[in-house]
């Protein structure tokens, strides 16, 4: 048999963890380990960090940029995006003449900073710029003709979508009837036939070539403002006491959006974290400052604060809420208001918490019944009466990370309708999938991107559309299950995994969607004690052969596998695998293992 069909070796053997998987070294192949040995030797690199940035497909040229990226390295042109240019010569004109202009955004963290970022641009030039969140009951996703009525009513001559739009085509075709210019900025897959509208930026309509499909709406936003900056200064706007604005002191907005939705923080998106986080590290932003105290971080905000902490409370008011208290709270000037907003947000969070841990027991009750009679159910799909519609989303999130494959959870309505939110897996392009379930006429309308997507049925016979879903995903979902490993970075010992070690990886950060964290196995290390604590977290103190310890802790798995094998295995000795954090407590930094997975040790006594 040829080398290259030999299979890759089990890392510390395990071919079976408590989940099920097998462990592969990130790094096996010769080329990316001699990417790793290059960088130590050129660039004088620690080796785990080398390691690392191998394992992200990081060359040895490519080192030193990816560690420092700067935005005007990374920049594009804007007009490189289709339709870029005519979008910004219409907002420079409502910008010269002082018009009316709508923004319309959508209910979450990127529609909220997508918003928040165009109205203050607008209004930082006296533009008077309204904006408007739909609700997502009454008004579900994108613009609705409701709306856009009461918008033109309010005097709006300039009608801009940031977040939704691609598929609105006929509350857009209301607006332009009503007289409104519209201008759509999105990120979401596109169909092939657009609204009518005078520009729609989007880096992922079919005919767009510019490579910025990664990109999060707040991202096309950031590029937008960079377009009409230019175009304004070209013309001379600036100047007699007008200063032109720092985009640069926006990218906070754009940095929280870009992690809290999910995409891929590869190339540009970096960029705007990195960068983006120093300036929230500024707290010049009234309203972040506020959220920040309201969610009691006590340290400098770091990639994943933006994710786990800032998002889920700016996303509570769309979910359980006033939808609009998000861009509220990014657009405020107020100390006062923007506590009051935090607060607010930070209630409904801990509301929408415990709605949504009934939700997901229920769901994930249901699935283990089904799962039961078919393990080999390629697509989860869940519904019921009893559920939120502002939580569906999390439970198909908590569905797909339980089982491994693609889900989608329904609110079922009285009036016989559908609102339903879908996760799916690397490989399975659910966005495509719920695309063509909308053309074959069963979904009234739906949208979204390869890891994520939100679907409206007439009807709350979920079969058929389930059917859709397994034909679309089928043979991608068999073959994402069949290659699904834990890969591993290096291993480490509980001595060795300390805040300076956290530090140093770190240098590679932002982790996140298309940069994973790194994963880090500690064999042969002891459960020397395990608890639950929060809600339904696992937490627990590990402790090398040589005497050293660590803390611990799996997130919401008190009553999974892999929780249960960490509460059942004090005492024991076995080999954990998980992502490295700091913990700070009284001003004392330590290093944390949030477990990821378990499996026996050969040498357990």
């Amino acid at each position: 048999m040829p080398d290259s069909a030999v299979p890759p070796r089990a890392f510390l053997g395990v071919t079976a963890s408590v989940l099920g998987r097998t462990w592969r070294e990130r790094c096996a192949d010769a080329v990316t380990q001699g990417h790793a040995a290059a960088m130590v030797q050129a660039h004088g690199l620690p080796d785990l960090l080398a390691r690392v940035l191998a394992g992200r497909g990081v060359r040895p040229d490519q080192a030193q940029a990816y560690l420092r990226p700067r935005l005007r390295d990374l920049l594009p042109d804007p007009d490189s995006l289709v339709d870029m240019s005519l979008a910004a010569k219409r907002i420079a004109r409502a910008v010269r003449r002082g018009e009316i202009v709508a923004v319309f955004g959508d209910y979450d963290v990127d529609g909220a900073a997508s918003a928040a970022l165009l109205a203050g641009y607008l209004r930082g030039l006296g533009v008077p710029a309204r904006i408007h969140i739909p609700d997502r009951i009454t008004e579900g996703y994108g613009p609705n003709v409701a709306a856009v009525r009461g918008l033109a009513a309010e005097g709006a001559t300039l009608l801009v979508c940031v977040d939704c739009g691609t598929s609105g085509h006929g509350p857009l075709e209301e607006a332009e009837k009503l007289g409104l210019d519209v201008l759509v900025l999105d990120h979401h897959a596109a169909p092939e036939i657009l609204p009518p509208v005078r520009a729609l930026v989007n880096p992922n309509r079919l005919d767009d070539l510019s490579g910025l499909g990664h990109l999060c709406a707040a991202g096309v936003v950031f590029l937008t403002l960079v377009a009409v900056n230019r175009l304004l200064r070209q013309e001379g706007f600036f100047g007699g006491g007008l200063s032109e604005p720092t985009l640069t002191d926006a990218l906070d907005l754009v940095a929280l959006a870009t992690v809290a939705d999910v995409v891929p923080l590869t190339g540009l998106n970096r960029a705007f974290v990195v960068q983006g986080l120093a300036v929230m590290r500024a707290r010049g932003r009234t309203g972040l400052a506020a959220l920040l105290d309201a969610a009691s971080l006590d340290g400098p905000p770091e990639a994943w604060h933006l994710g786990y902490l800032l998002g889920p409370r700016i996303n509570a008011g769309g979910r359980i809420g006033d939808a609009s208290l998000g861009a509220r709270l990014l657009t405020t000037d107020d100390p006062i208001e923007a506590v009051r907003v935090a607060a607010e947000l930070d209630r409904l969070n801990r509301e929408r918490q415990i709605i949504e841990a009934q939700a997901v027991a229920d769901a994930e009750a249901a699935m283990d019944r089904l799962l039961g009679l078919d393990p080999d159910r390629p697509v989860l799909v869940a519904g019921s009466a009893d559920w939120h519609p502002g939580v569906v989303g999390l439970i198909a999130a908590r569905l797909k990370e339980r089982f491994g494959r693609p889900a989608f959870a329904f609110a079922l309505r009285p009036d016989g309708t559908a609102t339903g939110s879908g996760r799916s897996v690397p490989g399975a392009d659910l966005g495509r999938a719920v695309r063509l379930c909308v053309e074959a006429g069963l979904a009234a309308k739906g949208g979204g991107h390869a890891m994520a997507a939100g679907v409206t049925l007439t009807g709350t016979d979920l079969s058929r559309f389930e059917a859709r879903l397994t034909e679309c995903l089928g043979a991608a979902v068999a073959q994402a299950r069949a290659l699904d490993a834990l890969l591993v970075d290096a291993s480490l010992s509980a001595g060795g995994a300390t805040a300076e070690t956290v530090r140093l990886i770190g240098a590679a950060g932002p982790f996140g969607q298309g940069a994973p964290d790194p994963v880090f196995a500690l064999p042969n290390h002891r459960i020397v004690d395990a608890g639950v604590v929060g809600t339904g977290h696992v937490r627990a103190r590990l402790r090398s052969r040589d005497g050293q310890t660590i803390g611990a802790i799996s997130f919401r798995s008190a009553q999974s596998p892999l929780g249960l094998a960490i509460l059942n295995g004090i005492g024991r000795e076995c080999h954990l695998a998980g992502t490295l954090s700091c913990d700070r407590w009284r001003g004392v930094e330590r290093a944390q293992l949030r477990i990821c997975d378990l499996a026996p040790s050969d040498r357990a006594e």
